[in-house]
């Protein structure tokens, strides 16, 4: 009897020890009231056997079925517990925390090496070549003669340029000479004209002022003439009357007025000065005029001067262009830089057409790599921004030289904008064509705040961190600004040692309660 109550009380102290564990602080009201429950039970199953006297075989049934009762409720509470406290167990999300230092943003992306200049030589003069110093493909230095002509030829072409030139200015000067007296005339009379015909116009719209003064003056006194004589009328029955005098009076001087006015007078008299002048001005053009025919009448061509002075102009350019041109190729063609001699399209013996293609040089100290850039990557890009070139496993030194101001479209369809790369140090291990691989030092900054690139989530709203804060989820709206590989530059909505969520899960909420475990 004694072993089975201590067994019992055993079961109810288990009981309690487990509604003291942090487990089952975390059960919900329900179930606490259920455990409450059967502790009474037990409780009360205690007190009713210490009270009644019963049979040893009917205690001992008893004593058995409270055991294995006891033992059942403990383990139907040591499942109910584990249930609940799995349901209730708080999920592991992994942490870093904002820390502070440099960060250096950088571009990589590949592109074809190609030559910064280019240059196409078109032959000057149709002469015999006499000799092709390279082929198609081969390096030539600066300076370096890649086609030379036929001396003989060369030097018969140069004579024939100097006499026509010649011929040329001696007949220029000749015309020249037999209509100088025309041209001295002709120039007096074209610039008289010129100034007559302003004079002429000024003049004229000048005696057009003064009569429209004249006419206005007149209008004017006309008008004030007849509102006196209404004035007259309306006191014409009081013509003993002082008023009726004065206005007698006052329309006898505007009378006079109108034919003596000092004004009217003056305006006339200078009409008359100025309509003089114009014509001794439209005579004096008359003149002029007879002057300006007469002197291109006499000129030794029919008016051919402006056409003859022209071809004589053009004739003297282009021979002096091509003689200018045989000089220049007296010593051959030479390159005007260091490169590869991409295209040769004459040979030895063969007279090219003047302005026909020799052959193309591709420079090799002046050499860049056209980059394709999207729309993503273009606002990070700027005119003098460094970049290292790899090409064949050597590493150069690299600048952004030129960014296209139109996008085109990719073998994908999409648009993107062309950047050239200018290489800095080339040397001879560059090959024009090649693949090289880019990576351009876009941004860079010191002792700034940083978070793990995955830390930071974007929606509609912006930018945004989850942040653990005793234990729970907290959102935060960041600003960014420049990015490595793994990092970012936190502008702000953070601070040094905040710890931040790196991996979001679908079911994350504010407010959660998490368990953090930092990233190794």
């Amino acid at each position: 009897m004694k072993i089975g109550r201590e067994e019992e009380m055993m079961s109810l102290e288990e009981n309690k020890g487990l509604m003291s564990s942090q487990e089952n602080k975390e059960l919900s009201k329900k179930e606490a009231k259920e455990l409450k429950k059967e502790q009474k039970r037990l409780e009360k199953a205690e007190k009713k056997q210490n009270k009644t006297k019963m049979e040893p075989a009917k205690k001992k049934k008893i004593i058995r079925r409270s055991i294995l009762g006891g033992v059942a409720g403990v383990i139907i509470l040591f499942i109910l517990i584990s249930s609940i406290s799995a349901a209730n167990a708080k999920p592991i999300v992994y942490t870093a925390q904002v820390t502070r230092g440099d960060i250096e943003q950088t571009l990589s992306t590949s592109g074809t090496v190609t030559a910064g200049e280019v240059k196409t030589y078109f032959a000057p003069v149709s002469v015999k070549i006499g000799k092709v110093g390279v082929t198609a493909g081969e390096t030539v230095s600066k300076g370096e003669a890649v086609i030379t002509y036929e001396e003989a030829a060369l030097a018969d072409e140069k004579k024939t340029a100097e006499l026509k030139l010649k011929a040329n200015d001696g007949n220029l000067n000749n015309y020249m000479q037999k209509n100088n007296e025309s041209l001295g005339d002709l120039g007096e009379a074209r610039v008289n004209l010129e100034v007559l015909e302003q004079q002429i116009t000024d003049i004229d719209n000048y005696i057009k002022e003064l009569q429209r003064k004249v006419d206005d003056k007149k209008a004017a006194l006309a008008y004030e003439g007849s509102l006196l004589q209404i004035s007259i009328i309306d006191w014409s029955d009081k013509m003993d009357s002082d008023e009726y005098e004065n206005l007698q009076k006052l329309a006898e001087l505007n009378r006079y007025e109108q034919t003596n006015n000092a004004e009217i007078r003056a305006w006339q008299d200078e009409i008359s000065k100025y309509t003089e002048m114009l014509n001794n001005c439209k005579e004096y053009k008359a003149e002029m005029k007879s002057q300006k025919s007469s002197s291109e009448n006499t000129k030794l061509t029919a008016g051919g001067k402006d056409e003859v002075e022209a071809n004589a102009e053009m004739q003297n350019i282009s021979m002096q262009r091509t003689l200018d041109s045989i000089i220049e190729v007296e010593g051959g063609v030479l390159a005007e830089f260091s490169g590869v001699v991409t295209e040769m399209n004459v040979v030895e013996g063969e007279t090219p057409v003047v302005g026909s293609t020799l052959f193309k040089l591709e420079s090799t100290e002046d050499v860049k790599v056209t980059i394709p850039v999207t729309k993503y990557d273009l606002e990070k890009l700027s005119i003098g921004q460094k970049a290292v070139v790899t090409i064949a496993g050597n590493k150069y030194d690299g600048e952004v030289s030129k960014i296209d101001k139109m996008a085109t479209k990719n073998q994908s369809g999409a648009a993107v904008v062309n950047a050239d790369i200018k290489i800095l140090n080339p040397d001879e291990s560059i090959f024009l064509g090649v693949e090289a691989k880019i990576a351009i030092h876009t941004a860079k900054a010191q002792q700034v705040l940083l978070a793990p690139g995955n830390a930071v989530n974007t929606d509609v709203e912006g930018e945004f961190v989850y942040v653990i804060e005793n234990g729970l989820v907290i959102r935060k709206a960041v600003q960014t600004g420049i990015s490595s590989g793994m990092n970012v530059e936190i502008t702000e909505g953070l601070a040094e040692g905040d710890e931040i969520v790196t991996e979001t899960t679908p079911g994350m909420t504010e407010g959660m309660a998490v368990t953090a475990i930092p990233e190794q």
